[in-house]
């Protein structure tokens, strides 16, 4: 999609999209459209977000750098290892239920911290207009996507018996089929209850008193301090000095340095002159995804605990010697990856304010375990804690887990801007470079870059295996080739959930706004003009 200036916005739901395009139509920000769209996709895509989760946040003023927003929530003052240990566990965390729902939800206070930057940059919106269309698609329903009817079937054998699930989310106790309407009126009261009383009373007053209370009487460790000592955070983006610009991310505890250390490794070992679909192509952003991992494994924990500034490992010297780690001809060995879901929402307003944005409960329905009467799923972030001690990511009180969210931009150095993203756990930063470079080297339009067949290496959601993914649209020889080289590949359908649900916004230098959604997902890209 091409347009003039006047806004734009990508979403994996076209409710979220509408929701953004609206705020901005009526001469809202960017910032504010976006806090209108993640309230509104945490309504109509529960699988995959919910006011129960963290988020993370780029925005870019014109002319300026971005900032980042750290919207993750801490693990529970409770929450130990001996904690888990008296309660009968010792190996690792569960994956649903009360003791999965181990950490503040922080996306709500991303919001807050948003609101306020909305306001200083000339915003005026109230917060009951940008809640305004998710209490609306809570209390009269929504349609369910088939997104999320296949998640709900797929899952209900795992989430369904967990607290509060089933009354939000199964009516009859069968999980409703693509098309049926969706009823969340418990979720529609604490929506127009954040209206009324401000987002801070999801941490501070009767709604936090509210979700503590039924969190504990489930199980959970989480109790009322550990809401009243969360904030969202200003941080300082990652950067990488890349020939086309600057490109940033989110510092730890995200992933955000993967994105950037294979978009630096592939600027050394070149992709001029390869088809963004031959197996050279393909194999060069694998292998620099699979030395981007083993940085990860090594480093990236929670901020406080980093033993390296995150920043120094893009040093052109960090990224030779990571390049140098590739093999051309062969597949490198076996990395260790994560699954997850997320959505991924970009939008930029006429003033050229660009704002990329991530929000997610980690695995699809989270924890499974809604709080009480407030309508709020939560996130079950918290079991990428290792209950081993000394391991990395080692569970104690009060520390944040690690996570894959990351939303990039770049900054280019023709005038471009490139707000761009994907959810899909570790596939994320391997998206972003699929998209970006399709786009941005490659010289595919915007809507082809993001719906050309990808790959994944790895586990995603769904799946455990740690193979080499692609969507079967990928020229047969390719798999062979890539075979031939070492990679064990795993066959995926033509446009697999597995390959993410990505979006891509280009705003130019004359103010012409380009954007595509993916046809992975069922969102899409909507103009304000």
């Amino acid at each position: 999609m091409t347009a003039p200036a006047g806004g734009i916005a990508v979403a994996p739901h076209y409710l979220a999209a509408e929701s953004a395009r609206d705020v901005m139509r009526e001469g809202g920000n960017a910032i504010e459209a976006m806090i209108a769209a993640a309230a509104t996709i945490a309504v109509v895509y529960p699988h995959m977000n919910a006011l129960g989760g963290d988020g993370f946040w780029l925005i870019a003023e014109p002319g300026e750098q971005p900032r980042a927003i750290d919207a993750c929530g801490g693990a529970a003052s409770l929450a130990s290892r001996h904690w888990y240990m008296d309660h009968d566990v010792e190996d690792r965390i569960p994956t649903r239920g009360p003791l999965a729902a181990l950490t503040v939800a922080g996306t709500v206070s991303g919001w807050q911290l948003a609101q306020q930057a909305a306001a200083e940059a000339g915003g005026r919106l109230p917060l009951s207009r940008l809640l305004r269309d998710a209490e609306h698609h809570a209390r009269h329903g929504v349609a369910v996507s088939p997104n999320l009817a296949r998640s709900l079937k797929a899952k209900q054998a795992e989430v369904g018996g967990q607290p509060g699930f089933a009354l939000q989310f199964l009516p009859g106790d069968e999980a409703p089929a693509a098309g049926q309407t969706l009823y969340q009126p418990r979720l529609a009261d604490t929506l127009a209850h954040l209206a009324r009383t401000g987002l801070g009373d999801f941490y501070t007053g009767d709604l936090a008193r509210q979700m503590a209370s039924a969190l504990e009487r489930t199980g959970s460790p989480l109790r009322l301090p550990d809401f009243h000592a969360h904030r969202a955070q200003w941080r300082t983006p990652l950067m990488l000095e890349h020939r086309l610009g600057h490109m940033y991310n989110v510092p730890p505890p995200t992933q955000g340095l993967l994105s950037l250390l294979i978009l630096g490794q592939l600027e050394r070992v070149g992709l001029d002159g390869l088809g963004d679909q031959s197996a050279d192509f393909i194999h060069r952003v694998v292998e620099a995804s699979r030395q981007a991992f083993l940085v990860r494994d090594r480093y990236l924990t929670d901020p406080a605990r980093m033993r390296v500034d995150p920043q120094a490992l893009l040093t052109p010297e960090c990224l030779d010697s990571l390049a140098d780690g590739i093999d051309l001809e062969r597949a490198g060995g076996r990395v260790r990856t994560a699954p997850g879901d997320t959505v991924w929402m970009g939008a930029v307003d006429r003033d050229g304010r660009a704002v990329s944005f991530i929000q997610s409960i980690y695995h699809e329905f989270g924890s499974g375990v809604v709080a009480g009467d407030t309508g709020v799923l939560w996130q079950n972030r918290g079991i990428s804690f290792s209950l081993q001690a000394g391991a990395l990511n080692t569970l104690e009180p009060c520390r944040k887990p690690f996570h894959t969210l990351n939303p990039p931009l770049a900054q280019l150095k023709d005038g471009r801007t490139v707000v761009y993203g994907s959810m899909g756990g570790d596939g994320q930063p391997q998206f972003q470079a699929q998209v970006l470079l399709r786009h941005l080297l490659c010289g595919l339009g915007v809507q082809e870059a993001v719906s050309a067949p990808r790959w994944l290496l790895g586990r995603t959601w769904g799946s455990a295996s740690e193979t080499l993914k692609l969507e079967g649209r990928l020229p047969p020889e390719v798999f062979d080739e890539l075979v031939a080289r070492g990679h064990t590949v795993e066959k995926l359908a033509d446009f697999d959930d597995s390959a993410g649900h990505a979006g891509l916004i280009v705003r130019h230098p004359d103010g012409r706004l380009e954007g595509a959604s993916d046809p992975r997902s069922d969102g899409a890209a909507l103009t304000a003009d």
